[in-house]
């Protein structure tokens, strides 16, 4: 005990020192001041017309209208769902990497010092809990200053909801580490990861057989994980259980789930301590990575292998020639690298996944189909925006570029090969069995599968043009936001004027497609000569 009231002074001192910080300097409270004013001021708004809206109204007559409410059934469900998730999600995520309390400085200062492992541990486990009621006042902040109308701030209102968020994301971080603890002292990653997949596998059917089994889908969906027994499920129901004392107001209810999750910690950290042993060796590679992740949101530049999930991954590749295919060969290993397959991978199975799903529930009458058209609308502006950002991050930055003995036009098509395959299958995949499922137009398959490339192409060029052609300096600076606004004004904005026209006239989505299509081809060939011309005058120099 007297080892974790030394812990504990530790961080009293330095808190200390940051307040001193401040008060040297207390223009840096201005951007949280501005925070807190801004709620502060919104909840006066919201409460103002909440007082200026409150009327006396009568009951509606209730004879003949269903009992379940639909609307606060799916919005608790879908909430629930999201909480369901992030716990699947970080569950998996704990069978792959460890979780550390510690930072670097811990690793080297207070490993050494002469404090026994478990006492570093339960403190530093229990403090854990600060960063997760810290970002719970923060959303009960804004969250109040929005729902003002709704419900009122009261000081129990308050405390339970935060501490409803607070305890489900503090709770995350011990269970992951009692899984790697228990898989580095036995060895049964792969008997956890099954059994997260299997309850992945049983909370989806959960969502699925209600809604089969109702007459729409979308009223029965969340007939099951937002019944008051779901309350009882570990973690994210006895969250929910706890919040929900902003509508039933049963104190004692909501601090029995409070109890639950005091009993769940209590078996964790047993479990941990006993299991953990001599656990800084564990912990060691988790910690350093945390530390690298800070550094790159402190501005630190980010290098090409930024988001990669599979960089430990032994490679075998074929060879695939010389000259320019040397560029083709560095983005597949760059892609295999990042993801778990070098022409399809995760992300990629995951946005076609949510395309599927929306075209298969507007069957059921969830939605129409203009939610599907929006999510391929998305889609454009996200392939949009990977053109631009790939010229940055690409071969032009190297400079071997100039000295590969092989013509411009070559090296240009080996640099984006790999790209233009990664999109058009991406494409393919989501188009065709979206079409189907939905029964939409036919034409929007072939029409999808070379837009998608050309609006990637498109902003390919619009970085890569004034990338190259302009040197670093005031030249850039002041001259490439003009080419950049005169391809938008001059290029996209017709297009975009005429797909808007197009689709009111017709009323269907497969006419403004084929119009936004045409046109994006037209700007990204256009945009395509210039940068083969662009790429010739190329000099040995970093761009």
């Amino acid at each position: 005990m007297n080892e974790i009231s030394l812990l504990f002074r530790k961080d009293i001192l330095i808190l200390i020192n940051n307040i001193k910080l401040i008060l040297k300097n207390p223009l840096r409270l201005l951007p949280y001041a501005g925070i807190l004013g801004y709620f502060f001021f919104i909840y006066y708004l919201r409460l103002k017309g909440r007082d200026e809206d409150e009327a006396p109204q009568e009951m509606p007559d209730m004879d003949g209208v269903p009992q379940v409410d639909f609307a606060v059934q799916n919005i608790v469900g879908a909430v629930t769902l999201l909480a369901l998730v992030l716990l699947i999600y970080q569950l998996f995520r704990a069978t792959k990497n460890n979780v550390s309390f510690f930072k670097m400085a811990d690793v080297n200062l207070l490993f050494t010092a002469p404090v026994k492992p478990e006492n570093i541990l339960i403190y530093y486990m229990g403090r854990s809990i600060l960063p997760a009621l810290g970002g719970s006042i923060l959303f009960m902040a804004y969250g109040a200053s929005q729902m003002a109308e709704q419900w009122e701030l009261t000081f129990g209102n308050a405390l339970f909801l935060i501490l409803g968020f607070a305890l489900f994301f503090f709770m995350i971080s011990p269970i992951k580490f009692l899984v790697y603890t228990l898989h580095t002292k036995y060895g049964i990653m792969e008997y956890i990861r099954n059994g997260v997949v299997v309850l992945a596998v049983l909370l989806g059917a959960m969502v699925i057989i209600p809604g089969m089994m109702a007459d729409k889908f979308w009223q029965g969906m969340f007939a099951w994980i937002s019944s008051p027994w779901f309350d009882f499920f570990p973690m994210v129901g006895w969250s929910r259980g706890i919040i929900s004392y902003l509508s039933h107001g049963n104190v004692i209810l909501s601090l029995a789930f409070i109890v639950l999750y005091g009993v769940a910690y209590f078996i964790v950290l047993k479990l941990v301590i006993r299991f953990a042993g001599y656990y800084y060796e564990d912990v060691l590679e988790a910690t350093k990575s945390n530390e690298e992740k800070i550094e790159k949101v402190r501005g630190k530049k980010q290098s090409e292998s930024s988001f990669s999930l599979n960089t430990k991954k032994q490679l075998a590749l074929p060879d695939f020639g010389t000259g320019a295919k040397a560029f083709y060969w560095r983005n597949y290993v760059h892609s295999s690298r990042q993801d778990f397959h070098p022409l399809f991978g995760i992300y990629s199975l995951i946005m076609v996944g949510v395309g599927v799903i929306l075209a298969g529930l507007s069957i059921f009458d969830w939605f129409s189909h203009w939610v599907f058209y929006g999510y391929l609308l998305i889609l454009f502006f996200i392939y949009f925006m990977a053109g631009i950002g790939r010229a940055n991050v690409g071969d032009l930055k190297k400079p071997f570029f100039i000295l590969v003995p092989a013509s411009w036009s070559s090296k240009f098509w080996n640099m984006i090969k790999l790209d233009l395959v990664q999109i058009s299958l991406f494409a393919a995949a989501l188009i065709v069995p979206s079409v189907l499922l939905a029964q939409l137009n036919l034409m929007v398959i072939p029409l999808f599968l070379i837009a998608v490339p050309a609006v990637y192409l498109v902003g390919f060029g619009i970085n890569l043009i004034p990338q190259v052609a302009l040197d670093e300096g005031w030249d850039r600076k002041l001259i490439k936001p003009f080419m950049i606004g005169g391809v938008l004004l001059f290029g996209l904005l017709p297009t975009l004027a005429f797909t808007i026209i197009a689709i009111v006239v017709s009323k269907q989505f497969v006419w403004a497609l084929g119009v936004a299509t045409m046109g994006m081809c037209f700007v990204a060939a256009i945009l395509l000569h210039v940068s083969l011309d662009v790429l010739k005058r190329l000099e040995f120099k970093e761009v």
